[in-house]
């Protein structure tokens, strides 16, 4: 019997490690400051439509090395903030209710990045999957300020404040 409760509720989660997210904070007629991190850990109830994701710092890769140094090192401080993490709720979300015609829903929930939390709300398209899983979509923004992400004043001008966001991952 304990075997048939843990096979039930394993089914009330779908998840991820290999989710996708990108960011992009790059000014006109500079270089893009964007970089990839498709290591992203995720975990969606579907019976109480939470959702966490976990992202490690350093799994985020840009095109230029030293960019990525700077990134880890300077800004996001990576050895002693390794991850930023997301804890929220899809508003009316119901995975039976859930087709292949993607719906947008709106998420709330907490963000934390750099030591700092924020509450957020995003829209996310949601599509069911032929094979019992869904893939989330969303695409945000957030400004440096709010998470204390120094910008050294040397190029402030060419790096944005504001970082847009895109999430990409299919949970199953």
């Amino acid at each position: 019997m304990f075997f048939l409760y843990n096979l039930s509720y394993a089914q009330d989660k779908l998840s991820t490690s290999k989710g996708e997210i990108l960011f992009e904070a790059s000014v006109p007629f500079f270089e893009a400051v964007e970089a990839k991190n498709e290591n992203v850990h995720g975990v969606l109830n579907t019976r109480k439509s939470t959702i966490e994701f976990v992202v490690y710092i350093k799994d985020f890769h840009f095109e230029r090395s030293l960019m990525e140094e700077h990134f880890n090192k300077n800004y996001l401080e990576s050895k002693k903030y390794p991850k930023a993490t997301f804890k929220g709720i899809i508003e009316k979300f119901d995975l039976k209710n859930s087709t292949a015609n993607p719906k947008t829903h709106q998420i709330r929930g907490k963000i934390y990045i750099h030591g700092k939390s924020k509450n957020i709300r995003v829209n996310a398209l949601i599509k069911k999957l032929p094979k019992n899983g869904i893939e989330l979509i969303s695409k945000f923004s957030v400004n440096t300020d709010d998470f204390n992400i120094k910008i050294p004043f040397l190029i402030s001008n060419k790096i944005s404040r504001t970082v847009n966001i895109k999430v990409n991952c299919i949970l199953e």
